[in-house]
């Protein structure tokens, strides 16, 4: 843990890119997410500092059961998709997605210069997160570690 302020672009990128099973991990190529809070310690929220390639995506297009999200843009044009809806977003633009209300979002970089953006989200244990447009289901077990199915059940 540091005991001083450090750039955030020195925090180095996890090892792996995404805890999506496969064929759903190459849905966020081109994404790095520094995750910062870890980085210190924290432990009652995440805040993850995520730059998007062009054409990149931020996740899959999902909803939280029991995690309440929030985005700041830092740099770039990003295209929020949230339920139906389209909105872009500049640096300075924010949004909150509360947990529980079954719309989905998904940041997406249709531009042709990086987007950068924080995240921040709860760490409020038993979450689940539905994506529907595809086949998966995440489940957050009692160690926090998350377990991804089909739909019906299934293992990945």
């Amino acid at each position: 843990m540091n005991d001083k302020p450090i750039s955030a672009v020195s925090i180095p990128l996890p090892a792996a890119k995404t805890i999506y099973p496969k064929p759903y991990d190459a849905s966020v190529d081109g994404r790095e997410k520094r995750k910062l809070g870890d980085h210190f310690g924290l432990s009652n929220f995440g805040i993850n500092q995520t730059r998007l390639a062009p054409g990149a995506v931020s996740a899959l297009f999902h909803h939280h059961s029991k995690q309440d999200e929030f985005i700041y843009v830092l740099e770039g044009a990003a295209t929020l998709l949230y339920g139906d809806a389209e909105h872009l977003m500049n640096p300075g633009d924010c949004m909150g997605f509360k947990a529980g209300s079954g719309v989905a979002s998904q940041v997406v970089n249709r531009s042709s210069e990086p987007v950068v953006y924080l995240e921040a989200g709860d760490r409020t244990a038993g979450d689940e997160v539905e994506y529907p447009n595809d086949d998966l289901k995440a489940s957050q077990q009692a160690d926090g570690a998350w377990l991804f199915t089909h739909k019906d059940g299934r293992s990945y």
